[in-house]
């Protein structure tokens, strides 16, 4: 695509050399960039594409976008090489990526989901539903991306990139999906990588503490902001009414029309009797003018939420109540609430509960239907929200009759340094505990300690499939590992 063309939308831009040149790729990572590629140098937490400028030159570039912002002395380019320089590289990058894909969220009915929690779940949903009503479904999230149910690749993030996504964005138009449903974290939106996307729909499921910490967001208030961005880029919006924050969001956001839904406030679609066991929820809502019963094989209260967002979309996008019945009853989410699978049938859950709120949910929900005793296994991120720490250390206190603190993504820091935030708030309550760093060592103590009346609930890592520590990403399945200490321990 000629680069002129790619530049389109971007505002007073200054270039130097020939524009009219054909761009065959654009990348925003050097390493990835070969001969025919534009080269976009964006300034992250940890680099500065700007500091790789001439490596992608070197490596092929015939011409780079570079920020105003940016201490341009320094960078060596040479006169073949056409320069673009934007106002802000982050935004410009956005547009040009929509641009050479096509525009190609303009194609199919693009749904985004934010919130806290719930983002995953309620995305397998609606595309479980939509599928039983012949729709061919694209998804984009924390666990994996798919085009019906090819595989596209394990996700290294909730959103990806601009360039990622618009890439994916494009491979689903041309796969011919009629709807694409994504996971849209406040990272994205705040730092606009989401930008130029043409979304039909927004869900907000709700709103808690999270990702506060110097490479996240700096408060609560600019985390909930950057949740709102969402809305402002759809034509209708569907929240839930049993937030504390979906009043101010429907008042900041008066382009969007907006429905709602919940459990316990006047809303557009209600969930009444609501039933709770170990392994499923059910609740009666009204669906067209029949009042019907729905039952989820994910248990708690908060698959009674995402189920009725789930709902809310499909109707919207006509889909029948049969369709919506059989979707949900089939659904499957790996890693939230999931109950791993054993020959001894041992009560195990996986979780990526990793919030105070999220971890709340899900031992209130397992404590409510467990006839023994509530084991869990829990840890905290390195390099993310401290303050949480020592809050879900307490709620663990409170609420497990036993918890093991372990280590789950140390990153950078210590292990020790994190378990020592979490025992802070631990320590406060009576509750039983004791530190096992080791998390393989962790899940095997809580399963050799446990009987079949007992739950264990091993928390904060879910689907992911590794541990990462000093930035390198070590292989960690949590369901072989339950497998091979059960095989260990001869249970």
């Amino acid at each position: 695509m000629e680069l002129k063309k790619i530049l389109n939308g971007i505002e007073n831009y200054k270039s130097k050399g020939n524009i009219e040149i054909d761009v065959l790729s654009i990348e925003d990572n050097s390493k990835n960039v070969k001969p025919g590629s534009l080269f976009v140098a964006v300034k992250g937490f940890d680099f500065d594409g700007h500091d790789f400028v001439e490596e992608a030159i070197s490596n092929g570039a015939m011409a780079v976008v570079l920020d105003m912002n940016a201490d341009l002395k320094k960078i060596k380019i040479p006169e073949e090489v056409t320069v673009v320089i934007v106002q802000d590289s982050r935004i410009a990058l956005a547009i040009i990526a929509c641009n050479f894909y096509g525009n190609s969220s303009k194609k199919f009915t693009l749904i985004g989901i934010t919130g806290t929690k719930g983002k995953t779940t309620t995305a397998y949903m609606i595309k479980s539903i939509l599928e039983k009503s012949g729709k061919k479904v694209g998804l984009i999230g924390t666990v994996e991306n798919f085009i019906g149910d090819k595989s596209l690749g394990e996700s290294s993030r909730t959103t990806p990139g601009s360039v990622e996504l618009q890439r994916l964005f494009y491979q689903m138009a041309k796969e011919k999906c009629d709807v694409v449903v994504a996971e849209v974290s406040s990272q994205s939106l705040k730092y606009n990588r989401v930008l130029g996307s043409y979304f039909d729909i927004g869900v907000f499921t709700n709103f808690s503490g999270d990702h506060i910490s110097e490479k996240e967001h700096p408060d609560m208030e600019d985390y909930f902001k950057s949740k709102e961005k969402l809305f402002a880029m759809c034509r209708k919006g569907y929240v839930n009414s049993d937030d504390f924050k979906t009043w101010l969001l429907v008042k900041d956001s008066p382009k969007c029309e907006f429905k709602s839904y919940g459990i316990d406030n006047t809303c557009d679609l209600l969930a009444k009797d609501v039933t709770i066991t170990n392994v499923s929820v059910d609740f009666r809502v009204k669906i067209g003018t029949r009042n019907e019963r729905i039952k989820v094989n994910i248990p708690g209260r908060f698959s009674v939420y995402n189920s009725l967002a789930a709902i809310s979309v499909t109707q919207d996008l006509g889909a029948s109540l049969e369709n919506i019945k059989e979707g949900l009853l089939e659904v499957s989410v790996p890693g939230r609430s999931e109950l791993v699978s054993n020959s001894g049938d041992y009560p195990i859950m996986i979780d990526y509960a990793h919030t105070p709120s999220s971890l709340t949910n899900i031992l209130t929900a397992v404590k409510a239907y467990t006839k023994g005793r509530v084991i869990c296994v829990f840890g905290c991120g390195g390099d993310r929200d401290r303050e949480k720490r020592p809050i879900m250390g307490e709620i663990s206190g409170k609420l497990a009759d036993y918890t093991i603190v372990t280590t789950d993504n140390p990153r950078t820091e210590k292990p020790e340094n994190i378990i020592s935030e979490i025992e802070s708030g631990i320590s406060k309550t009576k509750g039983k505990y004791e530190v096992i760093i080791d998390r393989k060592e962790a899940i095997k103590k809580a399963i050799t300690m446990m009987n079949k009346k007992d739950m264990v609930v091993i928390c904060g890592k879910g689907h992911e499939k590794y541990q990462e520590i000093n930035k390198e990403k070590l292989p960690f399945d949590e369901k072989e590992i339950i497998k091979e200490v059960l095989e260990e321990v001869k249970k």
